[in-house]
């Protein structure tokens, strides 16, 4: 084989990587467009919720305890570096395990972190804050949705947690926590450019009947749908 050959092949790579990317960026920006109706199944909607970024990850954030679910249980204060209980919401977030414990912001991001993400060669994790108030935002915006909404959410939530031979959720014993409200769990399914942290937050919303895009890569294709949210 020729060098001219093998410059022609390569070429023809690129080529084809290059178009792959610039479709898969103009499909992430024009499909998170087309909305998801949320479901109003008729239900008082008092129990609120909030969907939260840190620019990297969204997370869904939940009353840490009420009658229908107390998270405390199977995510342990205990399991935090602060120990203390008086918290009144849990964030819970899904995602690849190395984006999770490598990179808190994208200044933090490695070259392998992202090829591994990227192509299904990495393990994920649920990343899970304990918060004392919420503080509506840019950032973060509240929904108020139904016990049976609330209900969905949970089983969604619940579900994607891996777990032991008793049925606990599995900690990850790292000192790559964000602060000491947090706590990192084995998680079950494999992060990739086409489901992320934040398409399984807006699926999280869906499951819960509430607005979300068709499909989004990004926090943005979720909060936009929330922009003008009351």
């Amino acid at each position: 084989m020729t060098v001219k050959t093998i410059l022609i092949y390569a070429l023809k790579i690129l080529g084809v990587i290059l178009g792959i990317v610039i479709v898969y960026v103009l499909l992430g920006l024009l499909i998170p467009f087309i909305p998801v109706s949320a479901k109003d199944d008729g239900e008082p909607k008092d129990i609120a919720i909030y969907i939260y970024t840190n620019g990297v990850h969204t997370d869904i954030v939940m009353p840490v305890k009420n009658d229908m679910k107390d998270w405390s249980l199977m995510i342990p204060f205990a399991d935090t570096k602060s120990k203390k209980t008086d918290y009144q919401y849990i964030g819970i977030g899904w995602g690849d395990k190395g984006f999770y414990l490598d990179t808190p912001t994208w200044a933090d991001l490695k070259f392998s972190t992202a090829v591994k993400a990227a192509f299904w060669l990495s393990d994920s994790a649920m990343h899970c804050t304990y918060y004392y108030a919420m503080k509506e935002g840019e950032d973060c915006k509240m929904i108020m949705i139904s016990r049976s909404q609330y209900q969905n959410l949970i089983k969604f939530v619940e579900d994607k947690f891996d777990r032991d031979q008793n049925g606990k959720f599995i900690l990850i014993p790292t000192d790559a926590v964000y602060g000491d409200n947090d706590a990192f769990y084995d998680a079950r399914g494999t992060y990739s450019f086409l489901y992320t942290c934040n398409t399984w937050s807006n699926n999280a919303l869906k499951a819960a009947g509430q607005k979300a895009a068709l499909w989004t890569p990004s926090d943005f294709g979720i909060f936009q749908h929330y922009k003008h949210y009351k």
